[in-house]
């Protein structure tokens, strides 16, 4: 399999400006949990920027689309862990979902398999997905891959049920991109499995 190939199974990755590296985004509009809280006012999903802007075009919803179809494609794992490969080789971190998260049990595994193909990259897999992580154990997780269990609403308090999470609040921080110009830059708290939480500003 080569890069061309790679690309046409799996839709290929998304680069944005604010991470180091490369990540990988499917449809909002067909986040299980997601989709739900678009309609609770008070939600961090209430405001989802991956329903607004640029997300709106045509060619960027067909390329969405494309990928979330490719997830059941029988050479997915193999041609993500050669494109991950590929692009990651400079700045060894990669992020899941931009926009979008996980749909099956099964789409998790094979992100995990991905992860293990990958030692060298850190993985990042943010997620609202709780019925999904509740039946899998932490342990059986890559090491080189954190995934971060993100609370529903706006202040709210990080769950209790597993080891690494993610809020957003509107008294405070641990996230710096808002004070240097919406980039990660050299900060890497959201693949450290050290950094219990990562609390985000809300924007």
């Amino acid at each position: 399999m080569n890069l061309k190939e790679a690309k046409a199974i799996t839709g290929g990755l998304s680069s944005p400006s604010k991470m180091p590296g490369y990540a990988y985004n499917l449809p909002a509009w067909q986040c299980i949990t997601g989709v739900k809280l678009q309609a609770v006012a008070g939600s961090v999903c209430a405001g989802c920027y991956a329903m607004k802007g640029r997300y709106r075009f045509k060619n960027v919803k067909d390329a969405l689309n494309r990928r979330l179809n490719s997830l059941k494609h029988p050479q997915w794992i193999p041609a993500m862990t050669l494109l991950v490969t590929h692009y990651s080789k400079k700045v060894p971190f990669f992020r899941w979902h931009d926009s979008g998260d996980l749909q099956s049990v099964t789409h998790l595994a094979n992100i995990m398999k991905v992860a293990k193909a990958t030692p060298a990259v850190q993985h990042w897999l943010p997620t609202r997905e709780a019925q999904l992580m509740k039946l899998i154990n932490p342990a059986a997780i890559p090491q080189n891959l954190i995934i971060r269990m993100s609370s529903h609403m706006i202040g709210q308090a990080p769950v209790k049920f597993w080891p690494w999470t993610s809020t957003v609040s509107t008294e405070g921080k641990t996230c710096p991109a808002q004070d240097q110009g919406n980039q990660c830059r050299d900060c890497r708290a959201c693949w450290d499995r050290s950094v219990s939480n990562v609390t985000y500003p809300l924007h």
